[in-house]
């Protein structure tokens, strides 16, 4: 069962974007998970990978470009600049918040018990190795093995 008294007892959490804005929500619900007990699998597929890939975790940026929530015309999302303008903007409100960046959060949600896989099918499909991810990420598994790690739980794809 995933809840005893009302209580959820596990999650499963895919990151599939790996835009700011796709990234953060699923970390900061694996770290709330976390704080309530509540036990987590992190699944990192496609671009979601960007997140704990050492080379780019922390060179992750906001979507400029057909997001309809910055409010901007397209047109000025392709702006040489913008999408770093955007992304140093909501960062200075995150840090004003204590929200850490990308590599802080994943080693601070995985030292707080929570468990971080790479999505195989992505990997190969990338040529990735190991090598390329940071050391938080326990294993490269297919999504069978996903499947039996979240059973009895709660699946939220972000």
């Amino acid at each position: 069962m995933s809840a005893t008294n009302g209580k959820l007892k596990k999650v499963s959490i895919i990151i599939s974007k790996g835009s700011l804005e796709g990234v953060y929500p699923g970390l900061i619900m694996a770290n709330g998970a976390r704080m309530e007990g509540i036990e987590v699998n992190v699944f990192f597929t496609f671009f979601g990978l960007e997140t704990v890939m050492k080379k780019r975790m922390d060179k992750i940026k906001v979507a400029t470009v057909g997001n309809p929530a910055m409010h901007i015309p397209s047109l000025v999302g392709i702006l040489p600049g913008m999408s770093s303008f955007a992304t140093s903007q909501m960062m200075k409100e995150m840090d004003k918040l204590d929200i850490p960046p990308v590599s802080e959060f994943v080693e601070m949600i995985h030292d707080a018990g929570a468990n971080m896989y790479a999505c195989k099918a992505t990997v190969d499909m990338f040529h990735l190795t190991m090598d390329d991810f940071c050391e938080q990420v326990e294993e490269v598994i297919n999504v069978g093995k996903f499947y039996e790690l979240a059973a009895g739980g709660q699946i939220i794809f972000t």
